[in-house]
């Protein structure tokens, strides 16, 4: 059957159209994304402005209509953090589906790091053994860590790199003071998961999903997308630490000549690289496998693991 999954995340709008039946892998059929920075139309009272709203119900009724197009036979929609934690988050769903007729659904924080887990789990099989995930979005950061298909540890946190740009990195480039504010701030969220993540052992593979680890990945070195997704690509913990120093000097326009750097994510890599590098060193690992899989995935295989036992 044709699948298509809507991803309303806090940095870009994403319809993926896959085929696939219960038990085979995923194939991707086509795709269609825009940069929404939803993070970006939040008010002084954490509400979505009017101009945000405006943009999102027009993409989600493109996405509805390309579905269509394509046959789709069923689609998901989902949304994360950025409506998640606004404050009129609820009224805007119920706007976009009055609109639209799409109905979308609030994924929590622990849902979403669960569901990546198990695209994870699913990329790199049962002989992976325990596996530790980490994914920096724009507004959250997810760490789930288990044994099995469901993580004995699911945590978010607000420790997206879109947030945290927003919230402490004003100036282009960012001066020292924010800089180090930033580090302070990121290492005391941190301080607890990095404990809980201790009581569980040690991992055998630590993977990063999410764009912002492909990106970071990217300029230290790592394949390019076009070498296809069974290339092995890692993210070392000394590359990145001196990414991190590199970063904090560069304009964002600078930023956005890198490989695997959009102009639209340009500013919010180096919160992305500070984020990575301090969850990196608490946590005692040297380098991260990035998975081609993530959330999107994990959504998918959950709604054909419900379609076999139906």
């Amino acid at each position: 059957m044709r699948l298509g999954v809507l991803d309303i995340g806090s940095n870009t709008v994403h319809l993926l159209l896959v085929d696939a039946h219960p038990g085979a892998r995923p194939i991707p059929f086509t795709s269609h994304k825009r940069p929404l920075q939803l993070i970006q139309f939040l008010q002084d009272d954490g509400s979505i402005s009017a101009a945000g709203q405006r943009k999102l119900i027009e993409f989600v009724g493109e996405a509805a209509d390309l579905a269509r197009e394509h046959r789709a036979e069923d689609m998901m929609a989902f949304a994360t953090s950025a409506i998640r934690e606004a404050t009129n988050g609820p009224a805007v769903l119920e706007r976009v589906f009055a609109e639209t007729g799409t109905q979308l659904i609030e994924l929590s924080g622990p849902d979403e790091a669960a569901a990546t887990f198990l695209a994870v789990r699913r990329w790199y099989g049962w002989g992976s053994g325990t596996i530790l995930n980490l994914d920096i979005g724009g507004g959250s950061f997810e760490l789930a860590m288990g044994a099995d298909e469901q993580p004995e540890l699911a945590l978010s946190l607000p420790l997206g790199a879109g947030r945290l740009t927003r919230d402490f990195l004003h100036e282009d480039p960012p001066t020292a003071k924010s800089i180090k504010a930033l580090r302070k701030h990121v290492r005391a969220m941190l301080d607890n998961p990095i404990a809980d993540v201790g009581r569980l052992g040690s991992p055998t593979i630590v993977a990063g999903t999410s764009k912002s680890f492909r990106s970071l990945a990217r300029i230290s070195g790592s394949a390019p997308r076009a070498n296809g997704p069974y290339v092995r690509r890692e993210l070392r913990l000394h590359d990145l630490s001196l990414w991190a120093t590199r970063l904090s000097a560069m304009a964002s326009a600078d930023r956005a000549e890198l490989p695997g750097v959009s102009a639209v994510r340009s500013r919010q890599l180096l919160a992305a690289a500070l984020v990575a590098e301090t969850a990196m060193e608490g946590l005692g690992v040297d380098s991260v496998q990035i998975c081609p899989w993530a959330l999107r995935e994990g959504l998918i295989l959950r709604r054909f693991d419900h379609l076999r036992t139906t």
